[in-house]
């Protein structure tokens, strides 16, 4: 499927996709293109439905807290690389 945005920017979505996947979604970037991702009303709910009973016994604070933990052990890993490779 092919679409074009409008003077404004804007993409329209036919009915049957916004009837199949819902009226939210998440642009991603990727290297050669854009992408579209429908958003869960409950993203939890929808993890737990994409990667079956993984998380069933896991309390949402729990897998917010490992993702927060992550996402700051990757960020400081990040800024340490981009330190050693201004100092090169």
């Amino acid at each position: 499927m092919s679409k074009s945005t409008d003077e404004r920017g804007r993409i329209y979505l036919p009915k049957e996709i916004r009837d199949r996947f819902g009226d939210q979604y998440r642009i991603v970037e990727l290297p050669s293109h854009v992408a579209l991702f429908p958003v869960d009303a409950d993203p939890v709910e929808g993890l737990r439905a994409a990667v079956g009973d993984a998380f069933a016994e896991t309390d949402v604070d729990e897998l917010k807290t490992g993702v927060r933990e992550s996402i700051a052990q990757e960020a400081r890993a990040e800024a340490q690389d981009r330190s050693k490779d201004s100092e090169e």
